[in-house]
Protein backbone atom coordinates (compact mmCIF):
# COMPACT_ATOMS: atom_id res chain seq x y z
CA UNK A 1 0.00 0.00 0.00
CA UNK A 2 1.05 3.53 -0.54
CA UNK A 3 3.30 4.80 1.77
CA UNK A 4 3.36 8.71 3.32
CA UNK A 5 -0.81 9.30 3.29
CA UNK A 6 -2.06 12.40 3.58
CA UNK A 7 -5.38 13.25 4.46
CA UNK A 8 -7.02 16.82 3.65
CA UNK A 9 -5.62 18.80 6.04
CA UNK A 10 -2.44 17.27 5.13
CA UNK A 11 -1.71 15.40 8.19
CA UNK A 12 -0.34 12.01 7.68
CA UNK A 13 -2.20 8.89 8.09
CA UNK A 14 -1.57 4.98 7.47
CA UNK A 15 -3.43 2.69 5.91
CA UNK A 16 -2.84 -1.13 6.86
CA UNK A 17 -4.32 -4.78 5.73
CA UNK A 18 -5.82 -6.66 8.86
CA UNK A 19 -5.91 -10.11 7.77
CA UNK A 20 -7.65 -11.25 10.78
CA UNK A 21 -10.07 -8.90 11.51
CA UNK A 22 -10.84 -8.33 7.45
CA UNK A 23 -10.42 -5.10 6.93
CA UNK A 24 -8.14 -2.34 5.89
CA UNK A 25 -7.50 -0.01 8.85
CA UNK A 26 -6.39 3.54 9.00
CA UNK A 27 -4.97 4.87 11.46
CA UNK A 28 -3.97 9.27 11.87
CA UNK A 29 -0.18 10.19 12.99
CA UNK A 30 -0.36 9.22 16.32
CA UNK A 31 -1.30 5.88 16.09
CA UNK A 32 -5.25 6.15 16.58
CA UNK A 33 -7.20 3.61 14.67
CA UNK A 34 -9.60 6.05 12.68
CA UNK A 35 -11.62 3.77 10.41
CA UNK A 36 -11.76 0.43 8.87
CA UNK A 37 -13.01 -1.14 5.43
CA UNK A 38 -14.49 -4.04 6.47
CA UNK A 39 -14.72 -7.47 3.82
CA UNK A 40 -14.95 -11.01 3.70
CA UNK A 41 -14.00 -13.72 1.47
CA UNK A 42 -16.36 -14.48 -1.52
CA UNK A 43 -17.64 -17.26 -2.92
CA UNK A 44 -14.26 -17.83 -4.62
CA UNK A 45 -12.52 -17.86 -0.49
CA UNK A 46 -8.75 -17.52 -2.16
CA UNK A 47 -9.80 -14.65 -4.78
CA UNK A 48 -12.50 -12.56 -3.93
CA UNK A 49 -13.18 -9.90 -1.45
CA UNK A 50 -16.67 -8.68 -0.71
CA UNK A 51 -16.38 -5.25 1.07
CA UNK A 52 -19.42 -4.34 3.04
CA UNK A 53 -19.06 -2.01 5.01
CA UNK A 54 -17.02 1.32 5.45
CA UNK A 55 -16.62 3.36 8.44
CA UNK A 56 -14.89 6.21 10.29
CA UNK A 57 -15.08 7.53 13.41
CA UNK A 58 -17.33 10.76 13.29
CA UNK A 59 -14.09 12.51 15.61
CA UNK A 60 -12.43 12.24 12.25
CA UNK A 61 -15.04 13.23 9.63
CA UNK A 62 -14.08 15.95 7.44
CA UNK A 63 -10.68 14.77 6.41
CA UNK A 64 -11.26 12.54 3.35
CA UNK A 65 -10.52 9.39 5.49
CA UNK A 66 -12.88 7.12 3.64
CA UNK A 67 -11.86 8.23 0.48
CA UNK A 68 -8.25 7.49 1.42
CA UNK A 69 -9.47 4.30 2.56
CA UNK A 70 -11.34 2.66 -0.18
CA UNK A 71 -8.68 3.78 -3.17
CA UNK A 72 -6.16 1.85 -0.80
CA UNK A 73 -8.20 -1.10 -0.45
CA UNK A 74 -8.80 -1.14 -4.02
CA UNK A 75 -4.70 -0.32 -4.73
CA UNK A 76 -3.90 -3.47 -2.40
CA UNK A 77 -6.72 -5.62 -3.97
CA UNK A 78 -5.24 -5.06 -7.35
CA UNK A 79 -1.76 -5.86 -6.00
CA UNK A 80 -2.82 -8.93 -4.79
CA UNK A 81 -4.63 -10.09 -7.56
CA UNK A 82 -8.05 -10.39 -5.79
CA UNK A 83 -10.90 -9.35 -7.10
CA UNK A 84 -13.45 -6.82 -5.42
CA UNK A 85 -17.29 -7.14 -4.83
CA UNK A 86 -18.57 -4.08 -3.90
CA UNK A 87 -21.60 -3.91 -1.69
CA UNK A 88 -20.34 -0.97 0.28
CA UNK A 89 -21.91 2.32 -1.25
CA UNK A 90 -18.42 3.90 -0.79
CA UNK A 91 -16.99 1.09 -2.60
CA UNK A 92 -19.78 0.55 -5.67
CA UNK A 93 -19.84 4.62 -6.09
CA UNK A 94 -15.60 4.41 -6.52
CA UNK A 95 -15.86 1.36 -8.46
CA UNK A 96 -18.55 3.27 -11.15
CA UNK A 97 -16.76 6.35 -11.11
CA UNK A 98 -13.36 5.09 -11.88
CA UNK A 99 -14.37 1.07 -12.59
CA UNK A 100 -12.05 1.16 -16.43
CA UNK A 101 -9.46 3.03 -14.99
CA UNK A 102 -8.74 0.52 -12.38
CA UNK A 103 -9.52 -2.68 -14.61
CA UNK A 104 -7.09 -0.97 -17.37
CA UNK A 105 -4.50 -1.12 -14.60
CA UNK A 106 -5.18 -4.83 -13.90
CA UNK A 107 -7.85 -4.62 -11.40
CA UNK A 108 -10.45 -6.90 -11.31
CA UNK A 109 -13.92 -6.32 -9.90
CA UNK A 110 -17.77 -7.84 -10.61
CA UNK A 111 -21.13 -6.41 -9.28
CA UNK A 112 -22.50 -8.25 -6.29
CA UNK A 113 -24.85 -10.99 -6.59
CA UNK A 114 -27.56 -13.25 -4.56
CA UNK A 115 -25.06 -15.07 -3.33
CA UNK A 116 -22.46 -12.61 -2.02
CA UNK A 117 -25.64 -10.40 -0.12
CA UNK A 118 -26.39 -13.63 1.49
CA UNK A 119 -22.82 -14.34 2.70
CA UNK A 120 -22.34 -10.87 4.40
CA UNK A 121 -25.92 -11.42 6.00
CA UNK A 122 -24.63 -14.87 7.39
CA UNK A 123 -21.26 -13.59 9.01
CA UNK A 124 -21.88 -10.00 9.27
Amino acid sequence: MSEELQDSTGAPVRVELDEQGHSYVISVDDGTVAGHAYFLPGPDTETERIFFHTVVDEDFGGRGLSKILVAEALEDSLERGVTVVPVCPLFVKKLQETGDDYAAQGGRFRSATGEDFDIVKRQA
